[in-house]
């Protein structure tokens, strides 16, 4: 472990509790009817999981059965994007199931202008905050093997992760006020030649998208929009949080089978990237339903922009 940069120190973030969400209760009578019928047994109980920073219902239902189920809701009239992205993760993981380490979709469906997705309910946590090494040492290794699993993915049609990132070099055009703008802006600009590959890489790997089950086995959330790309890119993108809470990532990336043998240009092509992208989005205006986004953004970027200068010697 690493003493903390404290120009890092984490905001007031209450990990778990980021989102503000819709409630069980608060789905239209005929929506939660049709989820009943479709579970099979009338909800008794729902408990929202409010960790991350979409305003979608994401809550386990218990039924008077006994039976409990993890399910999203999100109305593709108010919340249209959330809707959209809901009907994505459906997608993606139909093309993916059995291929990756993920709770199972059970069903997906659209009532009364509702997208609703139900999965098996998996008992399970978020790693804890500071990140620990053990834990961090599990998911690791979890992305490595899902890496292998998905080089070459099943299905066709993915994008890359040069075609998802192919404006964020621009946004250093809004930070020119930083120290060493320029070269981080060069470094981002040149990204595309480092990252391809035919890996399915999933791209957001925090830890609020990582469920740690009892007997430690690891699953990963949330493949809302997995693209092509290099095999190390999530093993480096998992590193962000650890680094802020001061874990020692550089001697984590020398013995990592995939990152050890990155190109050092490579990485800090890629944090350039990041983190001209979260400190860009963390001066736009707080959306209502995610008061810690912000934050969150202006932390990550921080950590990203911290971490390339001490590898730049800036």
């Amino acid at each position: 472990m690493t003493t903390p940069n404290p120009t890092l120190a984490l905001p007031t973030i209450p990990h778990g509790r980021t989102a503000r969400r819709l409630e069980w209760v608060h789905l239209p009578p005929l929506v939660r009817r049709e989820v009943e019928r479709r579970l099979g047994a009338k909800v008794v109980a729902a408990q929202s999981q409010d960790a991350g920073f979409t305003p979608g219902m994401a809550a386990v239902l218990t039924c008077a059965d006994g039976s409990r189920h993890f399910v999203k809701a999100a109305s593709a009239k108010a919340q249209r994007m959330f809707a959209e992205a809901y009907r994505e993760e459906a997608r993606k993981l139909k093309t993916l199931a059995g291929w990756i380490p993920a709770p199972r979709l059970r069903w997906s469906h659209e009532a009364y202008d509702w997208v609703l997705l139900c999965f098996e309910y998996v008992e399970g946590r978020a790693p804890q905050r500071p990140w620990t090494s053990s834990e961090l040492a599990a998911v690791s290794d979890l992305l490595v093997e899902t890496a292998g699993a998905l080089t070459p993915p099943p299905g066709s049609g993915w994008r890359t992760f040069a075609e998802e990132h192919a404006a964020f070099p621009d946004l250093w055009d809004r930070l020119g006020h930083l120290p060493h703008a320029a070269e981080a802006a060069e470094l981002a600009a040149g990204f595309a030649d480092h990252t391809a590959g035919e890996t399915l890489v999933h791209l957001d790997v925090r830890d609020d998208n990582v469920l740690i089950r009892p007997d430690g086995s690891v699953l990963l959330c949330d493949w809302n929009w997995p693209v092509l790309g290099a095999a190390w890119l999530d093993s480096l993108i998992l590193l962000i949080g650890p680094r802020g809470d001061g874990v020692d990532v550089e001697r984590h990336v020398a013995g990592h089978p995939l990152l050890g043998a990155v190109e050092p240009v490579a990485v800090d092509s890629v944090l350039a990237l990041l983190a001209g992208y979260f400190l860009a989005c963390a001066a736009d205006p707080v959306p209502s339903f995610s008061p810690y986004v912000r934050a969150v953004q202006q932390w990550q970027g921080d950590v990203c922009l911290d971490w390339l200068a001490e590898r730049r010697g800036w």
